[in-house]
């Protein structure tokens, strides 16, 4: 399973939603929980050669093209994940239901903590799409990608660096990582990682210290690495390890899908899938006009109304690792040092004034009124999915207009006209950067810069609207910028709940800038050697939280159900917590009653 944490657009509610903008200053709304649902959906007919050899038609919902890399070290957005997951994901490991990796996937993983070592043994008959076996190379060359000066992949992270030898290598002073050896050469089955000590991470699928997906090195060993994620054969002509292999795409539209014959696992059933590009504004439709049988990342928490009682379709869901969140711009990300550095007069540096931004905002009545449950404000920066880690105490930041007045008086801010001025009575202009979505999600922007601007800030959209979401991340992926100051993000998360990536000194991802000595301390707390004692491990987790909603440079937003119309012709269909459908378990399980929809 792949470590990397991705973005996506949260928070799509419906174009009432300035409407309920609370008169009073405390939420008279508690806080709103996911409704519950079928996590899987299965015709009861059996299926059918007719069905089978049929085209399944599955929704990738998402208001702009999808970018187009295959490769997962590279990918760094929930939609290429989706839209090219029926070639597996790259996926080297399999994990059970509680999300601990175990035998029986591409490779197998053996970790000594005597020795320091993680040993990753890939499978035989384990080729890619093309013919060619997947080699040790393969493994390695992914850690090669993650730790490259010019790469463009955002995955590496002081996690990574305890491999030995790829600080040196990250860093330029080494061409190779010494901790990553071949015992049977480049061409064999196997590689031993070497560490500085091992991590309990690292015994869950998706962790940010053991890369879980592998790359084709004879197929791209031609190209750069930083040009990568533009070659041909990446974009044009990727090979998989998965049960599909490709077999066309219209780049940023569609791709098309036929049975993998060298693929390890057992042959699928269907012969061919089709995947496509449908905005969330016209989501409803297609599937009221039975157009596709279920949608890959799930339907916009707006719409759960509108396709609850479609006839034809079962919906199915699950609470999702994904999260929104608000982020502070507080710093710059040094490049010669690859660190990211608090700037001590930051506009958004104060944490009075960030708390006042999140007291502000009544999440909890916008989602009650308007999502039926489907989408609540989470308390922490930890998914409530991860029932050990989560700190379900915390208060969070429920709505109370009194009490982010107070906090900005608190701190010296005062009134002059309309706004507030900064303490030492300097002017003081928000910008706030947010994804164009659906006319719903943009909405409930707009219906937060109208709670700062009641508060009594003058805050304004960057560019005066919602950013493309391309715009957005490359503003915010600037060592050092003044265009936003406060954003509202989102992650997908993977199976082990590590947030050095996201928060950490070097996380390219903390794109916040928050460092502090403190937060450094408690995220390597999380995987120290105290840390593989489990209940240690859990208090260094709440500690953490407690901390992050204590410093507010970074906040929950919202979390929600991920859930999706399933057609009456589809079986075995399972919405897990995280991206099913790029396990072995998932399109290669899937069969069809009929050869049209019902």
């Amino acid at each position: 399973m792949k470590m990397n944490k991705k973005w996506l657009v949260l928070g799509a509610v419906s174009f009432s939603a300035l409407a309920v903008a609370a008169c009073s200053n405390k939420s008279s709304e508690s806080q709103s929980k996911p409704i519950s649902m079928p996590t899987t959906y299965s015709a009861p007919e059996k299926a059918t050669k007719a069905g089978n050899d049929s085209t399944l038609n599955a929704a990738e919902v998402v208001d702009a093209p999808f970018t187009g890399i295959t490769l997962a070290v590279l990918q760094d957005n929930v939609e290429d994940s989706d839209v090219y997951s029926p070639g597996g994901g790259d996926q080297l490991f399999k994990s059970n239901k509680d999300f601990k990796i175990v035998k029986g996937g591409l490779a197998n993983l053996k970790l000594d903590r005597k020795n320091n070592t993680a040993t990753i043994t890939i499978r035989k008959n384990a080729r890619w799409s093309n013919g060619s076996p997947v080699i040790a190379k393969d493994v390695e060359y992914a850690y090669e990608i993650i730790g490259n000066q010019n790469t463009t992949a955002q995955q590496y992270s002081a996690d990574m660096a305890t491999i030995k030898g790829m600080a040196a290598y990250h860093k330029g002073k080494a061409k190779s990582i010494s901790g990553i050896t071949y015992p049977h050469g480049q061409n064999g089955k196997q590689v031993v990682i070497s560490y500085t000590h091992l991590s309990p991470a690292m015994q869950y699928a998706g962790n940010s210290f053991l890369w879980g997906t592998v790359v084709p090195y004879n197929h791209i060993k031609n190209v750069k690495i930083s040009k990568l994620s533009s070659a041909p054969a990446v974009r044009k002509h990727p090979i998989f390890v998965g049960p599909y292999k490709l077999h066309n795409q219209v780049q940023g539209e569609s791709t098309a899908w036929v049975p993998n014959k060298y693929y390890w696992g057992q042959q699928p059933k269907i012969k061919h899938i089709n995947i496509q590009v449908v905005s969330s504004s016209n989501a409803a439709a297609a599937f009221k006009a039975k157009k596709y049988d279920f949608a890959l990342g799930g339907l916009p928490a707006s719409q759960y109304k509108s396709v609850k009682d479609i006839k034809g379709y079962t919906l199915a869901g699950a609470p999702g690792l994904s999260y929104g969140y608000f982020g502070f711009n507080v710093g710059h990300f040094d490049t010669k040092k690859n660190k990211n550095v608090m700037d001590k007069h930051s506009k958004m540096g104060n944490k009075n004034l960030r708390k006042a931004m999140l007291y502000s905002v009544d999440l909890d009545k916008v989602n009650k009124k308007l999502l039926s449950g489907v989408q609540w404000r989470p308390n922490t920066l930890i998914p409530p999915i991860f029932k050990k880690y989560h700190d379900s105490k915390a208060a969070g930041f429920p709505y109370d207009m009194a009490k982010a007045k107070k906090l900005l008086q608190e701190a010296g801010y005062k009134k002059k006209g309309k706004w507030y001025v900064q303490p030492n009575g300097k002017k003081l202009t928000i910008h706030f950067g947010a994804m164009q979505g659906s006319a719903a999600s943009n909405e409930i922007s707009r219906y937060e810069v109208q709670q700062w601007r009641k508060l009594g800030l003058n805050v304004q959209m960057t560019n005066g609207r919602p950013l493309e979401i391309n715009s957005f991340y490359s503003i915010l992926g600037e060592p050092k910028q003044n265009k936003i100051d406060v954003f509202v993000g989102g992650w997908q998360l993977t199976y082990e709940p590590t947030p050095t990536q996201f928060y950490g000194e070097d996380a390219t991802y903390n794109m916040g800038h928050f460092v502090t000595k403190k937060n450094t301390k408690l995220l390597n707390s999380l995987n120290n050697n105290k840390a593989w004692n489990q209940k240690y491990r859990i208090k260094q987790f709440k500690k953490w939280q407690v901390y992050m909603n204590k410093e507010a440079a970074y906040a929950p937003q919202s979390t929600l159900l991920s859930f999706t119309p399933v057609n009456h012709r589809v079986k075995n269909f399972k919405q897990a917590a995280y991206n099913n459908y790029l396990f072995p378990t998932f399109w290669d399980q899937l069969e069809l009653t009929s050869r049209d929809l019902k």
